[in-house]
């Protein structure tokens, strides 16, 4: 390597040209190529046998997400101005070419299942708007007779009504997103429109996540030039180090572009964090260099070029291996943002090295060495004196050191006990985001926006007309219900049974139940086909009535709310297993939670296997077991203070704060690397353990200190993020450098000199 190195040194012109035409190539592929993704469901691996089923049961019973559409009148909705404009409304939701006519639901659309004098008949609220108020009463009757209708269209103040426009997940695109909000908006005044439900959060990520990345990168740019300036005190050097990380993002991005791979949410940090990361090689190169120029002041620029490389190019090519085996360990995740995330990471930490050790060098030797301020002596006097103090005070200290940190570690584990696993989608939001206003505005006046399907499945045919089987679904919906609150309604070929047992007795309440017989039950049903739209009935059920979908709707969509209806459901599992029934999930809502189960899995595989992998690079590069392991304590210590810190602090694992542990790891141990392999030479060269700890201390210390101000720095940055979970990763992140800093120059520095591990034989 060291050879290779110095032989492209002889053609620097060349490097940077070669540099810069293959970026721009890169550059346009980006352009090109780039993709938001907009499909929340394409963030799941498909062949997972959770998503296998809940797929087929999506195709068996037609399930699908919807955009909900409200109207609001605060006067009430019964007039023939808000009717009307339900109408208008439903109609231009059918003309779109992404939307079944079929698949819009609305006043307008729904059917009624009334009584007559011949038996039941299905029809429509209304063919005509209604215009005088004996119509817009009889409307209003109708509406508040219909308890399928009542609090789920129309709610109970009578002030809103809602839309429902179901899509396939492949028609969804940022041109229809747009077309949606533009007719909603279109129909306001003096009715107020809300516009919500799943696709309307993807659209509106897919908006914002490239927006918030184009926001981003300009601030983390100006920061890291400002900070480089005042730690590296040279225009040059901060120009060098800066197109080393600008490179790398290009090309990162490019290559993504190339195979297809398109941008995710969390993709958006990317640029964030190659810029804070790639950053730190330019450090330690510069600071070696302007050591050896200061001890050499009469040197040219290709010895100093020589002794850079020579000094750092194994550290440097040790700190971005390790880096990036704590991205690749990610690839243990199921789940494709945090996959390919720590795969595009990776190359463009590995890119960063690779510039980092050509760009630079070629850069000097076209451009001439970086002119530093020159300092006086006692200024350097007083920094060497400080690291010398410092690590002489850390060795006097260390029980003081040792139980701070034991008391750390104890209040941090209590902390991980609390940490917990959010996969809610709408929460990656602003609390006063209008996405989120306008969900919990519709939650507050229906069922909920959110939905968890539970599909029953039974071997015999027509089980789905036996009202024992009828029965024991209605009392688990009636428990789920009434037990807990963040459950508004639920929907299943029970309530349909019920509507019609109670019409056919002249709207009596008494009957407002499961039929009694089985020959009852099959009369209804096929009434029903005879006189309404059997294929809303196959959305409950299917032909044969051997399976069921029951539908749960939630005024939520985090983990915590789903996993409280599944335990209740649950409990009804024993009863229904002995009808012969099995119980199993699916919908968007169900998928979410498997989601977050995976991220977890993920979490633990990539953490555990990051830790030994870089133990074992480590216990190769210095070729001792022992030095292994100490080198990985302060990164071991760093990811329980990051977890304890999210317990502490409620901050729940998700997509984006999943990636913590790899990225505390494969940023937190450069410093290590660094001080281990100073260590070892100034201990090869003195063979005297104090003069070892100052010498490492005044060259590693120092250049480990400017490397976590500049990474803490850049990754504070994404504090400005719109996204809640980036700004938790940010601060995360900067605590974690600031730990890993800190572990290093005392915990690790403390094993090392108490272990002799590099003087045994003196």
């Amino acid at each position: 390597m060291e050879r290779l190195l110095n032989k492209l040194l002889k053609f620097p012109w060349l490097i940077l040209i070669l540099i810069l035409i293959s970026s721009i190539c890169f550059f346009l592929i980006m352009k090109s190529n780039s993709r938001m993704e907009t499909d929340l469901d394409e963030y799941m691996p498909q062949h997972h046998p959770a998503f296998v089923y809940s797929n087929q049961a999506e195709e068996w019973f037609n399930i699908k997400d919807g955009i909900i559409i409200a109207i609001e009148n605060q006067h009430g909705i019964y007039n023939s101005g808000t009717i009307q404009k339900v109408t208008d409304l439903t109609k231009a939701l059918q003309k779109m070419k992404e939307i079944n006519k079929d698949d819009v639901t609305s006043l307008y659309t729904a059917d009624n299942i009334i009584g007559t004098e011949d038996g039941m008949d299905v029809k429509p609220f209304f063919k005509r708007t209604p215009k005088t108020d004996e119509e817009l009463g009889k409307l209003r009757s109708n509406v508040r007779n219909n308890e399928m209708i009542f609090g789920r269209l129309v709610s109970t103040d009578e002030t809103v009504t809602v839309i429902i426009a179901e899509i396939e997940d492949d028609v969804f695109s940022q041109a229809f997103y747009q077309q949606i909000l533009e007719v909603g908006k279109s129909f306001e005044g003096p009715e107020k429109i809300y516009v919500a439900g799943r696709p309307i959060v993807e659209g509106t990520m897919a908006l914002l996540g490239p927006a918030d990345m184009k926001r981003m990168v300009p601030i983390v740019v100006f920061v890291i030039i400002l900070v480089l300036l005042i730690v590296l005190r040279s225009f040059k050097s901060t120009f060098f180090t800066l197109l080393v990380v600008l490179f790398s993002t290009v090309w990162t991005f490019g290559l993504m572009a190339a195979f297809g791979i398109p941008i995710y949410a969390v993709s958006t940090m990317i640029p964030v964090m190659l810029i804070a990361i790639g950053v730190a090689d330019g450090i330690h190169l510069y600071s070696h260099l302007h050591q050896f120029m200061t001890k050499n002041p009469n040197t040219t620029k290709k010895e100093a070029m020589l002794d850079m490389i020579q000094g750092m190019w194994k550290p440097v090519v040790m700190t971005s291996v390790t880096t990036a085996v704590g991205f690749v360990s990610l690839l243990t995740s199921q789940v494709y943002p945090i996959k390919y995330f720590g795969l595009f990471t990776a190359f463009g930490v590995m890119m960063a090295m690779v510039f980092s050790l050509v760009l630079i060098p070629a850069g000097v030797m076209v451009f001439g060495l970086p002119k530093w301020k020159k300092q006086n002596k006692s200024t350097n006097e007083n920094k060497d004196n400080f690291a010398s103090t410092f690590s002489a005070k850390v060795v006097k200290y260390k029980y003081v050191t040792i139980i701070l940190t034991a008391i750390v570690i104890v209040l941090s584990i209590t902390g991980i006990g609390k940490v917990w696993i959010n996969s809610s989608f709408l929460e990656k939001f602003e609390k006063d985001s209008d996405i989120v206003l306008t969900d919990k505005f519709i939650n507050e006046h229906f069922g909920g926006t959110s939905t968890l399907n539970v599909i029953l499945d039974s071997e015999n045919d027509d089980a789905f007309k036996n009202p024992d089987i009828l029965e024991a679904i209605d009392i688990m919906q009636e428990d789920v219900e009434r037990t807990l609150e963040v459950v508004g309604n639920s929907f299943a070929l029970t309530d349909y049974l019920k509507r019609m047992n109670k019409v056919m007795h002249a709207d009596s309440e008494k009957y407002n139940i499961i039929p009694e017989s089985q020959d009852l039950v099959a009369q209804y049903l096929l009434l029903y086909e005879m006189s309404g739209d059997p294929e809303n009935l196959w959305k409950v059920v299917n032909y044969d009535y051997k399976k069921a979908n029951l539908t749960f709707q939630l005024k939520s969509d985090n983990s915590k709310a789903i996993n409280s209806v599944i335990a209740v459901i649950e409990k009804h599992i024993p009863e229904l297993n002995e009808k012969n029934v099995e119980l199993k999930y699916a919908g968007s809502g169900y998928k979410g939670l498997v989601f977050t189960d995976l991220i977890l899995k993920g979490q633990i595989a990539s953490l555990l296997l990051s830790l030994i992998i870089i133990i074992i690079l480590l216990s190769l590069m210095f070729k001792n077991f022992i030095a292994g392991l100490i080198g990985s304590v302060p990164i071991i210590i760093t990811s329980i203070i990051s977890f304890g810190v999210m317990g502490l602090l409620n901050i729940p694992l998700s997509t984006t704060t999943a990636l913590l542990s790899s990225i505390a790891i494969g940023i937190g141990i450069d410093y290590a690397v660094h001080f281990l392999e100073r260590y070892k030479i100034y201990a090869a060269e003195t063979g005297d353990k104090t003069l070892t700890s100052q010498y490492t201390m005044q060259h590693s210390g120092r250049a480990i200190v400017f490397n976590a101000v500049v990474v803490i720095a850049g990754f504070l940055v994404l504090l400005f993020s719109v996204f809640p979970p980036n700004r938790a990763l940010g601060a995360l992140v900067s605590l974690n450098m600031f730990t890993s800093f800190l572990g290093t120059v005392t915990i690790m520095y403390l094993l090392l000199f108490v272990s002799n591990i590099y003087f045994n034989k003196k």
